[in-house]
């Protein structure tokens, strides 16, 4: 299929570009590559018009297989799931697709290949000029080709590089191919197509591996996650729940989870699936034997992923030969074998297993698998392979997932070893023994409700919630009769701010004890962090009062810890046993004392968190006062532009009335009546001259005294200055009409000159001499330039606010040296204002706006865009100017204002703008 200069109409140019877009999109918006890789070959077909498109995935091997595939009304067979051995395609070809990115097509009818390489085989370079070598074609090859019916084809690779490995190398993932039953030719435009798509697809492919090796990771994340669940359980570990979830997980045929000796456990052994059949003598096992000892010896492993042994192939393995007898009446034939060890101790070993397996390929036409095909094949009718006691490598993710399962097994047999030691000791204990591992385990129980009310404190910052969870807590953990936290409200005085209680016993929620039961010498005790314990109130060495207070809230015994906040007793921790005396355990003192310590840095935190909150609170409301001073201030700033335009109008108007307002009295006032007059006294004067040559006296001296002569001349001249002041009207309201664009706020394409010279028409007024100056001269150089879209009425007022500007500043200028008297050089006192047009380079305009004013100082220079600045005296100007106009060129034209000075010579703006503008939504 070689390439050809005849392009095709405008229509298959529309095409391409089509099918770019659509091939793109569907990549970029797809995560399945199968569907990717079936609508590319569809696409390419119909474009390329041919009777098959196909995409050829190379094997490991070198083979390859055809994944996806677009046939034209079966004019040719599918290949579809067909393989091809690697002998298919040479190395050399192989290799010039990844060195040079080789492109070839073949014509059958005239024998020819045609090769084209994008890059430089020798420096891996692209070449700038892709050039087409045809030579003649292998006959193997021709031969090849019409076996299969193919009279013309092409030929695209598929590249990619492999993202998991830093600064790897191309290689070759499959091939792009077009086949026709016809000779056809293809133009270089839809070669360039095609490769484009291929290009796409290889991105295709890399995110789909990325895609699949974070699914993967996830999965093993998962498998790992799931077996963990039944390994950690102390009391109820499902060894052998796991042993199967994991040989599930590695999908093999069978497991075994050696643990190894003990001083207080046997050895243990679990299976699972096939197994091999060992003959057992007294305590052997496979495990123990010498010969996978030294195999699998952990003394020869440097880390942790050296643990993990992976044998794809027992009988090929010759460490093994001298126990591989022992797998021969199984289909066992691959070995994962994994050492569990926790902090340099051996605890076992879990292996496995996996079968041989049975391959079936099925090739595109029969062919000897075993040696290398000399000649093409004549049929590639589909031929199915089987091979038999086929091996299976182990994967690296697979490798990586024995790591992780491996530290789960080692942890939890650990950790179940120490468990079942602590039973066994508990168990072969005396009863002294047995009384004080009880207390042990009443001692553990506890802190692990400690730590399950602690764990409910720090849940929450509210400070109401934190108080009601310690007494709840603090009640059912002792399995009494009342809990409370009495606060400190002012010199040992307070109250009960918490309770809970149980059964119908008085409450006292809200009691403030009496200041005189509670002395001052109490108090500092537990400021100290004294603990007050009353087993029971009868026989207790306390004050008449205290006394009288406990009876009357039914309370009998009674257990009180200070809550202390660094050297502030905050307030007290009090346990009630109403129904009857009880004797308070060392363990539950001490406990109360700890939950105490940590209900008073919960309290701490709730109160700072509540301070941080209302702080909080209070500066979001002030945030909420400044947003709206905000909106308050952009309103107004919306009404000072709004002002700024406005007094641009006034001024506007004012010079056009003092332009017109003459030209209109003296047109209106006279043109009416001129123009009769003009006309009757000539057609009077013609017929006296005709029919009175010779007039009385009186006439002709009335002749003499008039000088009709000069009233006939001058005439005309009268009739020629109205116009000039009709013409003079009309170029004003023109120019009115161009400034302010009243009827155009949408972009369009305008010319610039016309506003410009419409704004100097508006300031004309203010460019005619005047007392203290002769006037201030425009020196226009315009160049020629193309329409420009834009917002015309808003770039005029940028004109009209640059000029103006200008104006003022030889205004200014006239007046200072009119003051000052000093002339600086001879060309002081002439006034100019220069305007400078040229396109650029870039698809923009620039416009220049100078003049020979006193310029800009240096020290005010970058703050003349800023809104509201301004050096004019107050009352002549609201600092707007320049910064709306930086506005609608800047953000409105997505343009450029600049601004240069030097100082008492010369101030020069320059604006750019695009001729195109890009619409924003």
């Amino acid at each position: 299929m070689p390439l050809t200069n005849n392009f095709p109409s405008s229509q298959p140019n529309f095409t391409q570009a089509d099918l770019l877009h659509r091939m793109t999109n569907r990549i970029r918006q797809s995560l399945d590559l199968q569907e990717i890789l079936t609508a590319t070959v569809a696409e390419i077909r119909a474009f390329l018009n041919t009777d098959r498109v196909m995409i050829y995935r190379f094997h490991p091997d070198s083979s390859g297989e055809v994944i996806a595939e677009s046939l034209s009304e079966n004019r040719l067979p599918s290949l579809l799931g067909l393989n091809f051995p690697a002998d298919d395609i040479p190395i050399t070809a192989r290799e010039m697709f990844i060195r040079a990115r080789q492109r070839s097509m073949v014509n059958v009818a005239t024998g020819e290949i045609g090769l084209s390489p994008l890059d430089c085989p020798d420096t891996g370079q692209a070449l700038e000029t892709k050039d087409i070598r045809f030579r003649p074609v292998d006959p193997c090859h021709i031969e090849y080709l019409k076996a299969m019916g193919v009279y013309s084809s092409l030929v695209i690779p598929i590249l990619q590089y492999d993202i998991s490995v830093n600064q790897s190398k191309l290689k070759l993932w499959g091939l792009l191919v077009s086949h026709h039953a016809n000779p056809k030719n293809i133009s270089q435009t839809e070669l360039n197509t095609v490769q484009e798509i291929a290009d796409q697809v290889s991105i295709a492919i890399a995110q789909s591996n990325l895609l699949t090796q974070a699914r993967q990771q996830a999965e093993r994340q998962a498998a790992i996650n799931k077996v963990a669940i039944k390994l950690h359980r102390l009391s109820t570990i499902q060894l052998q729940e796991a042993l199967a979830e994991t040989v599930a997980i590695f999908q093999g045929d069978g497991g075994r989870l050696y643990i190894a000796v003990d001083e207080y456990f046997p050895i243990k052994v679990y299976t699972y699936g096939d197994d091999p059949l060992i003959v057992q003598y007294g305590n052997y096992l496979l495990e123990e034997d010498p010969v996978w000892q030294k195999k699998f010896s952990l003394k020869t492993a440097t880390s942790a992923a050296n643990s993990v042994w992976a044998i794809a192939d027992l009988y090929q393995d010759p460490e093994l030969s001298q126990i591989s007898a022992i797998f021969q009446p199984t289909k066992i034939r691959g070995l994962l074998v994994i050492a569990l060890e926790y902090r340099q101790e051996f605890l076992g070993y879990l292996t496995i297993f996996r079968h041989e397996i049975d391959k079936k390929t099925l090739w595109a036409g029969q062919f000897d698998s075993d040696k290398r095909q000399l000649y093409p094949r004549r049929s590639f009718t589909a031929w199915l392979e089987l091979k038999k006691g086929l091996v299976l490598d182990w994967k690296p993710e697979e490798l990586e997932l024995a790591t992780g399962l491996g530290s789960e097994f080692s942890m939890a047999v650990q950790q179940y070893q120490l468990y079942q030691k602590v039973q066994i000791l508990n168990s072969n204990l005396d009863r002294q023994v047995k009384e004080r591992t009880a207390q042990l385990q009443h001692s553990l129980t506890f802190a692990n409700l400690l730590k399950q009310i602690t764990d409910q404190i720090r849940s929450t910052l509210d400070f109401k919630t934190i108080l009601k969870t310690i007494v709840e807590e603090v009640r059912q953990l002792l399995n009494t009769d009342r809990v409370v936290i009495y606060q400190f409200t002012k010199q040992w005085h307070g109250e009960v701010v918490v309770e809970s209680t149980i059964g119908s016993w008085l409450s006292i929620l809200g009691f403030q004890g009496p200041e005189d039961c509670f002395p001052d010498e109490v108090a500092q005790l537990y400021k100290k962090g004294r603990i007050g314990s009353i087993s029971n109130i009868a026989n207790a060495n306390i004050s008449p009062c205290h006394y009288e207070f406990l009876q009357s809230i039914n309370v009998q015994a009674n257990l009180v810890v200070p809550i202390r906040m660094s050297d502030i007793l905050w307030g007290l921790l009090v346990v009630h046993q109403c129904h009857s005396p009880r004797n308070w355990l060392t363990s539950e003192i001490d406990l109360l004392q700890q939950l105490a310590d940590r209900a008073a840095i919960a309290i701490q935190q709730a109160q700072l968190y509540e301070q941080t909150r209302t702080s909080a609170e209070l500066e979001q409301a002030k945030a909420q006062q400044l947003e709206q001073v905000l909106i308050d201030l952009q309103k107004t700033q919306a009404q000072l532009i709004q002002t700024e335009k406005m007094s641009s109008l006034g001024q506007l108007v004012a010079g056009v009335a003092h332009e017109i307002n003459n030209p209109v009295n003296f047109i209106f006032g006279n043109l009416t009546y001129a123009s009769d007059y003009c006309h009757d006294l000539l057609e009077i004067l013609q017929l006296f001259l005709k029919y009175y040559p010779q007039p009385y006296p009186e006439i002709e001296q009335k002749i003499e005294e008039i000088d009709i002569e000069f009233i006939a001349k001058d005439l005309p001249k009268l009739l020629n200055s109205m116009k000039v002041g009709a013409d003079r009207i009309r170029e004003l309201v023109l120019s009115l009409r161009n400034f302010s664009r009243l009827d155009e706020s949408e972009i369009k394409p305008v010319d610039i000159h016309e506003g410009i010279d419409s704004t100097l028409m508006i300031l004309q007024h203010r460019l005619k001499p005047k007392l203290g100056h002769s006037g201030i001269q425009v020196i226009k150089n315009y160049q020629d330039l193309p329409l420009v879209e834009c917002y015309a009425g808003q770039l005029n007022q940028v004109f009209m606010n640059l000029l103006s500007n200008a104006i003022d500043a030889l205004e200014t200028k006239s007046r200072t040296e009119e003051q000052t008297g000093i002339i600086e050089n001879d060309n002081c006192h002439e006034l100019k204002i220069e305007i400078v047009t040229k396109p650029t380079n870039n698809n923009s305009v620039t416009i220049k706006i100078s003049d020979n004013g006193l310029g800009i100082p240096s020290d005010i220079k970058s703050r003349i865009f800023d809104p509201f600045f301004t050096t004019k005296e107050p009352g002549k100007g609201t600092g707007l100017g320049l910064a709306i106009s930086y506005q609608i060129i800047v953000q409105k034209h997505n343009g450029k204002l600049k601004c240069s000075s030097e100082p008492g010579v010369r101030t020069e703006f320059t604006i750019e703008i695009p001729v195109q503008q890009v619409i924003k939504n």
